[in-house]
């Protein structure tokens, strides 16, 4: 492991780290009681692996934008690319992050004293200046947030750990898988992998990393590197959890019950410890996703819009947005979310078998059943018009999208072949290997 890759491992970890991630867990832990190992398990896989495998499969099938674009065709894999970049990168989870780093860290302190708007503008202001230079950003957040972020953490966690809240009881649900699944799907993380890859990348041949292989052998470190930090994090904030549920009400949202817990742990030191862990969980988030949407507008625009263009308004947009107030980003985020990220997970997962997909009818089959399928799911969750639905298989888990973007992936690759047979030579699009 070398010192690059372990730098751009713990950026990795902390872009993807945010407040939802801070949360979720320990919530998990004290609904699945001592079956906590189980839940975080599932959580584990369905945030932590599939999205820091994503990245690498991402910057080996191609790199970065085309790698989706190459797989979808030009026009779908750019819509898919832009959707779910803008999304999480402008649209929903930077006004997220510094809407939550308000409530949670600022507003328990300060009260009315300080308001939203005023601390949003000096949020993004910061932001602006850590990101105005794309490649100094892992190292900005891998040298210097990340182990502060950390550092935070393992102080929460010890205290825990060395002084239990209570004793570990039995489950109060009977769908811990479910919800371990569940709560790593709502993290969302699978949707900044384009964006995050684009960082990795840049950063990488920054450090002198010229060839193919020697870029993958430093991503896959860093991925791995990141992979392990999330997980052991995870365990440690789902175990908190697990031994809070004797001594907490049970009717605590899931940043209350953080608070809580630290509160109980550590009285005021420790919430004044927590503000801390949710701003720089928050603003390595924030950094990361505005710096790697500014470099996905300047590349797709052909560098007619430069780079700190973008930025500016990327972080004026989300300025903006962010003072709707954290209710309401939430409310208006998870129907879009809802449609976007499961054509996208299902491109990004099927692009770690791509040496074995030949043809992109497959993943074109797959991510239009994807999104035929979350569209109707979305618009049952918000007008209750189609319940039918809710006897789809995996429908209690939120992956009834699912078999249908399989069955889609089938026949697309069952119509590959038939459409390369029948051209008398002339095949089927191929998947290929392209650079950016």
């Amino acid at each position: 492991m070398n010192k690059d890759a372990l730098i751009v491992g713990l950026a990795l970890f902390a872009m993807f780290f945010g407040a939802g991630n801070l949360i979720f867990p320990p919530y998990l832990g004290m609904e699945s009681g001592d079956l906590w190992p189980v839940g975080l398990v599932c959580f584990v896989f369905f945030d932590v692996v599939v999205s820091c495998v994503g990245v690498f499969a991402i910057n080996k099938a191609g790199g970065s934008i085309l790698a989706i674009q190459n797989a979808l065709g030009k026009k779908a894999g750019l819509a898919l690319n832009t959707a779910a970049i803008f999304c999480v990168g402008m649209l929903i989870a930077p006004p997220r992050c510094a809407a939550t780093t308000f409530e949670m860290g600022i507003a328990p302190w300060f009260g009315d004293a300080i308001g939203l708007l005023p601390f949003s503008v000096a949020f993004f202001a910061v932001v602006l200046l850590l990101t105005m230079r794309p490649t100094r950003i892992i190292d900005v957040v891998g040298k210097v947030l990340t182990p502060l972020l950390v550092a935070g953490i393992v102080v929460m966690v010890i205290a825990g750990i060395a002084c239990p809240l209570g004793p570990v009881g039995a489950p109060e649900t009977d769908t811990v898988v479910a919800d371990g699944v569940l709560a790593g799907y709502q993290t969302m993380d699978i949707l900044a992998v384009v964006g995050f890859s684009i960082l990795v990348q840049e950063s990488v041949r920054a450090a002198g990393y010229r060839d193919k292989r020697s870029q993958m052998s430093v991503t896959a470190r860093a991925s791995l590197v990141a992979c392990v930090l999330l997980a052991i994090i995870y365990g440690g904030l789902t175990y908190l959890g697990a031994t809070s549920a004797s001594v907490v009400p049970h009717n605590v949202s899931q940043a209350e019950l953080i608070t809580m817990i630290v509160w109980k742990l550590m009285g005021e030191a420790g919430v004044a410890v927590l503000g801390v862990v949710v701003g720089l969980a928050c603003l390595t988030t924030a950094i990361g996703l505005c710096g790697a949407t500014a470099d996905y507008v300047e590349r797709i625009t052909m560098r007619r819009v430069s780079y700190r263009a973008a930025l500016i308004a990327m972080v004026v947009i989300s300025l903006l947005i962010c003072n709707l107030g954290l209710t309401n980003i939430i409310a208006l985020a998870s129907p879009v979310l809802s449609v976007i990220c499961p054509p996208f997970m299902t491109t990004v997962v099927l692009l770690l078998f791509r040496d074995r997909i030949r043809s992109t009818w497959a993943f074109k089959g797959a991510a239009a059943a994807a999104v035929a399928a979350s569209l109707v799911l979305t618009l049952h969750e918000l007008s209750g018009a189609f319940a039918f639905v809710e006897a789809a298989p995996l429908y209690a888990y939120g992956f009834a999208w699912l078999l249908p973007s399989a069955i889609g992936g089938v026949v697309g690759a069952l119509l590959g072949r038939r459409f390369d047979s029948a051209a008398s030579g002339v095949s089927a699009p191929k998947i290929e290997q392209v650079h950016n």
